[in-house]
């Protein structure tokens, strides 16, 4: 089969329609600093920040994640629609108001700033690996799609799409991806709509193949693994900085809930075109089409189900536009993520623990450089994907076995400290490692009950895992706030100042850079001639500044 250069050619006119909108876009962070750059200046409007929400979910691995699974294993197992719509609107309600008050600009400032720069960047790590497995599984999405429409290498669609996301991340930060969101979310939606009712017509299909297998079935040994996969979803889906990114550039807390909660329907919603075309491919008899591959579509190839579908079963303009609609959802997600991976790194390590009071210019630059990075790690480890919904679970699975329930002790347990976090942290990862990942290769060295060769682990170990860290984090805090308290242990021993009287000289030790901060940004604005920062920038609902500093004297 030759190129096909009439969708080659709409392909290279979207991405430059995309790299014009995020240049476009870029001149609103002109000449700013690296905070409105990460946060948009907190100046987003509502309209826009439910678009970009939606979108850093709705990416090409939401899509044809989706598709893959429905037509593999039924819609029971189709969980992450149903779970991203509860964990957005967990996350809008209960922690996203709590965030945006504090006025933090990413997911790990709590942590640093009540465990320590040390502590914190050390959680920084699970986010970092879990950005990597999304952007992959988004690019390899993207390039399963057009290696069979286009018959193109998809090395070749997989590079150029995280070149041109990478491009425009550099140029305007938060305001060139969210602006980039708002247009590809419109085309993912003309796109699905307008392929489905072609495929579901299509001669080759008959619903009445799939009336019962399209329900899919969980049997009894598989029910930990749909819990363990419902758990990692839900619950992982909150601790993202991708996700909190937006939070905290909404005006206020109220938008930012708002947003939330209409983005978790639109989730859910931009969900029903992908089930449906997986449906269609499960329901299609394709050796009435030109498909030329093994039949039935092996396990192996289900990643292809979507581009399958649209090329075999919807006529070649139709395909185009649907193929628009994957290289759209890819963009919107793909630069959501290396934006999220560059924003904690610069701020969060590179800042925080070696370079304090290093300049706005130097920041931008180690932005720059680390959206680079983070497109690259990226693209290697997209360019050996062998399942594009195993990655999209694998990146949930560490923010839930890991991050979930550290970001809500610190959040909401006044008795986190670095001791319960740090053993947490270490337990969790240990039990995670020795219960085995077959998408890495990773032995299982312990074996859970009901566990058998043949199927794997069959116990909810990772919810497991998740509960007993919680248990970890606040038992250690407790024992060694109670050690120290009581002179038990001496204080001079307590590196993470889990004592009241160490605890609150870190905590003034913040508020004295937040202020020092504060007044940097003031100078800066002032030489600019732009309009000074006022002091409702300094955080309102901070845990640490408020409880201990001004309640006490």
């Amino acid at each position: 089969m030759a190129v096909n250069v009439a969708g080659l050619i709409s392909v290279i006119v979207f991405y430059i329609l995309i790299l014009g909108i995020g240049i476009f876009a870029a001149r609103r962070s002109a000449h700013s600093s690296a905070t409105d750059v990460l946060v948009a200046g907190r100046s987003m409007g509502l309209i826009v920040s439910i678009f970009t929400m939606t979108a850093t979910i709705v990416g090409g691995a939401y899509i044809n994640g989706t598709a893959e699974i429905m037509a593999s294993s039924g819609i029971v197992w189709a969980q992450a629609p149903v779970a991203y719509c509860i964990a957005f609107f967990i996350g809008g309600n209960v922690y996203a108001p709590k965030m945006r008050r504090a006025g933090y600009l990413t997911l790990f400032d709590p942590f640093q700033i009540k465990l320590g720069n040390r502590v914190g960047a050390l959680m920084c790590i699970p986010q970092f690996c879990g950005d990597l497995f999304w952007t992959a599984a988004i690019l390899a999405a993207l390039g399963s799609t057009v290696s069979i429409i286009l018959d193109i290498d998809e090395k070749i669609s997989i590079i150029s799409s995280a070149c041109v996301a990478v491009s425009y991340t550099i140029l305007g930060g938060l305001w060139s991806v969210a602006y980039t969101d708002v247009v590809q979310l419109i085309i993912i939606f003309i796109g699905l709509v307008v392929a489905v009712p072609f495929a579901m017509n299509h001669p080759s299909v008959d619903f009445e193949r799939v009336q019962i297998s399209w329900k899919g079935e969980v049997k009894m040994s598989q029910l930990g693994s749909f819990i363990d996969v419902y758990g990692l979803l839900l619950l992982g889906g909150i601790p993202w900085q991708v996700y909190f990114q937006r939070v905290l550039a909404c005006k206020n807390p109220k938008r930012a809930r708002i947003a939330s909660s209409v983005g978790s329907i639109a989730t859910f919603l931009f969900a029903i075109p992908a089930v449906m075309m997986g449906v269609t491919g499960s329901a299609a008899d394709w050796n009435q089409t030109e498909y030329t591959g093994t039949i039935p579509i092996p396990p192996s190839k289900m990643s292809y189900i979507l581009p399958l579908v649209l090329q075999y079963l919807c006529p070649l303009p139709v395909s185009i536009v649907g193929m628009g609609a994957i290289s759209a959802a890819v963009m919107s997600s793909a630069d959501s993520s290396i934006l999220s991976t560059a924003s904690v790194f610069s701020k969060n390590i590179y800042q925080q623990l070696f370079r304090p009071k290093a300049s706005d210019r130097e920041i931008m630059w180690v932005i720059r450089i680390a959206v680079i990075c983070a497109g690259v790690l990226g693209t290697v480890i997209a360019l050996s994907a062998e399942t594009v919904y195993g990655l999209y679970v694998l990146c949930s699975d560490l923010m839930y076995v890991i991050l979930f329930p550290q970001f809500t002790c610190v959040l909401f347990l006044e008795v986190t400290n670095g001791y319960g976090c740090v053993c947490g942290y270490m337990f969790s990862i240990i039990l995670r490692i020795l219960g085995g990942e077959p998408l890495i290769k990773l032995p299982v060295l312990l074996k859970f009950p009901f566990y058998t060769e043949e199927t794997g682990q069959n116990f909810p170990f990772r919810t497991l895992t998740m509960v007993l860290s919680f248990l970890a984090i606040i038992s250690i805090s407790l024992l060694s706030e109670l050690l120290f308290k009581r002179n038990i242990l001496p204080t001079r021993w307590d590196i993470f100042g889990c004592t009241e009287t160490n605890f609150r000289k870190r905590l003034i030790i913040q508020e004295k850079k937040t202020q020092d901060e504060l007044m940097l940004k003031k100078n800066e604005m002032k030489k600019r001639e732009e309009t000074p920062v006022t002091d409702a920038l300094i955080p309102t609902d901070n845990i640490c500044l408020q409880s201990y500093i001004t309640a006490k004297p």
